[in-house]
């Protein structure tokens, strides 16, 4: 497993990556909209840190934190975000609809829960061992083609794992006026076995993420592991219609990226931030240097 100085390095990589984002939007750099992962990022690490090769992993609109931590090219992504080919997906995908390796997005909530199924399904027949790993927020916990691949996961086995980021809040919808009952009651009703952890500490998440993904990989069949966790940001750049007051008391209280960092030394830190920060300016810098495409 990594040490905690890698672990660090993983959280604030997608910590500056997206207020890099934020920083530059304002210039008009960036095309179409962008929905941050800060505040989330122990989920991202914490889960796909036990990735093997073929494992593929779906994701959502809020997706740059996943990408990232499955070890996506930052330029590239960078790229992406601006329109032009050097991007991930040659500009054509934008925010939040990627594909690179075995990695995809799609901004539409729920839409790759049956994919997940699918590609599950298909690794089980072929017999390479890989698992599926699905993102999804607590937003598309109303999305009926959820329950839908839900029940065919189970009934065919399907090693799949579905992760809720339950961030409360599903756009600008608090989760009391949108969700009734229970979130783990939703899996368990098909008989998924489901874990959940109220933590932004990528400490505690990174040991069950390891234990449901080992015993899927050993016994085939979904599993699910419910994480409430917070995010910072706004939906996608200005639509927060939450109390300041609250942001900042999740801030000082869940921010994932300070409790890891109370774990080194002051040195060991900065030499990180630092050598971050270079790598995210280098990687801006180089894509938008980069050419737009030709009529663009």
């Amino acid at each position: 497993m990594p040490d905690n100085l890698t672990l660090y390095r993983g959280l604030y990589r997608i910590r500056r990556f997206e207020e890099t984002v934020l920083d530059e939007f304002a210039s008009g750099v960036f095309y179409g909209t962008t929905h941050t992962y800060i505040g989330q990022e122990a989920n991202a690490v914490g889960v796909l840190t036990h990735l093997k090769a073929g494992d593929v992993v779906f994701s959502n609109h809020r997706c740059h934190g996943h990408f990232i931590a499955y070890g996506g090219d930052l330029g590239g992504l960078f790229a992406e975000l601006m329109g032009k080919t050097s991007g991930v997906s040659g500009g054509r995908g934008g925010s939040q609809h990627i594909h690179w390796r075995d990695f995809y997005s799609n901004g539409i909530l729920g839409s790759t829960a049956p994919a997940a199924a699918g590609a599950a399904l298909a690794e089980k027949l072929k017999g390479t061992g890989a698992v599926a790993i699905c993102f999804i927020g607590d937003g598309t916990l109303g999305e009926g083609v959820l329950y839908e691949s839900l029940n065919m996961a189970a009934l065919w086995g399907a090693p799949v794992l579905y992760v809720v980021e339950n961030n409360r809040i599903a756009q600008t919808t608090p989760i009391e006026l949108a969700l009734a009952g229970s979130i783990p009651a939703r899996f368990e009703a098909f008989g998924i076995p489901t874990r959940e952890l109220d933590s932004s500490d990528v400490l505690e998440i990174l040991p069950v993420a390891g234990e449901l993904l080992n015993d899927m990989r050993a016994t085939p069949g979904p599993r699910a592991l419910v994480l409430h966790t917070c995010r910072f940001g706004p939906h996608s750049k200005g639509d927060d219609t939450r109390p300041p007051e609250l942001v900042e008391q999740m801030r000082a209280e869940r921010d994932p990226v300070r409790i890891h960092a109370s774990r080194l030394a002051a040195s060991e830190r900065t030499t990180i931030e630092q050598e971050v920060a270079d790598e995210v300016a280098a990687a801006f810098a180089a894509a938008k240097a980069e050419p737009m495409p030709e009529g663009a």
